[in-house]
């Protein structure tokens, strides 16, 4: 029996200890192909939306070293990921609350870092885990730009993927290489993960479909992936305001277009008649898949 064998016999036996808590979270990811396209602002702004539904949201920053979030929201955490990982403390004390409530998590250097974990620490994460799941009705991962190895890894371990474009050609290439890639990660699966496209920064109804019609058609011939349209946010100089500010646009403008566009698309994602497969994986199961992709990079 291989390394990578006793990791996911680990694994498992964790995810169905009985003294487990049964509730799990929804987990929410948010990719980009590049930079710049207002990946962060988007997650920050759904997640008070989503909030403001009654819902209980933790963001977990995992763009590894770049601490957008806490920039986004102008909040400096006192732990993150690491600590939780390396240094005892619990899931509650590395969780920041900002306004409407919500949480986040920095990644710090916690998320590269997971792939050095002994047997003792991986069980220890994958328990300290199962308590966010308690915590939060939706967890949003807010992911690094690009298709790096940590990207790709929390999207392919994810079960619902909001996939944030421009209409600018850049934006369509670079989204389209992103899943390019996904689709050649063997940890992914075309039945598990459901992939849902917001059009940002459009001027139009015009961009917003051309940018779906593009992408889509593209990613269902060459890659046999199926994208969900979610929404648009349309071009608005308030987001513009609200990043300089570091407040976000729906509490900066509540009333605006892109704030009216973002209310949209969070009640459109907290709809309870999502199908039952979209519901609860919780962060536990995600990071023992993200887990068992670094461990089998480090050891191959």
């Amino acid at each position: 029996m291989d390394q990578a064998e006793r990791l996911r016999n680990i694994i498992k036996r964790q995810q169905y200890q009985p003294d487990l808590p049964p509730t799990m979270s929804r987990v929410i990811t948010v990719t980009s192909g590049k930079g710049g396209v207002g990946k962060t602002s988007v997650s920050v702004n759904l997640a008070i939306s989503l909030s403001r539904l009654g819902k209980k949201v933790v963001i977990l920053d995992a763009d590894f070293g770049l601490a957008n979030i806490e920039i986004m929201l102008g909040i400096r955490p006192q732990f993150n990921l690491a600590d939780l990982m390396f240094r005892e403390k619990n899931m509650r004390e590395i969780i920041t609350y900002g306004p409407e409530n919500i949480g986040f998590i920095s990644g710090g250097s916690g998320i590269n870092e997971m792939a050095n974990l002994n047997k003792t620490q991986i069980v220890d994460l994958i328990q300290k885990m199962a308590e966010l799941d308690q915590l939060a009705d939706i967890v949003i991962v807010d992911t690094g730009a690009g298709i790096g190895n940590s990207v790709l890894e929390f999207v392919a371990a994810s079960e619902e993927v909001l996939l944030v474009a421009t209409p600018e050609p850049t934006s369509i290439t670079d989204a389209y290489a992103l899943l390019k890639s996904l689709n050649r990660n063997s940890s992914y699966h075309k039945a598990t993960t459901v992939v849902k496209l917001i059009a940002n920064q459009v001027r139009g109804n015009n961009d917003a479909n051309e940018l779906h019609e593009k992408l889509g058609i593209v990613v269902s011939k060459f890659l046999n992936i199926d994208i969900d349209y979610l929404g648009a946010i349309p071009y608005d100089d308030n987001m513009s305001k609200a990043i300089l500010r570091q407040e976000p646009v729906v509490l900066l403008a509540p009333n605006s277009s892109a704030s009216r566009s973002l209310m949209e698309i969070a009640a459109k994602l907290g709809d309870a008649s999502l199908p039952a497969e979209e519901q609860g994986w919780g962060i536990m199961r995600l990071f023992s898949s993200v887990i068992r992709m670094k461990f089998g990079k480090n050891r191959g």
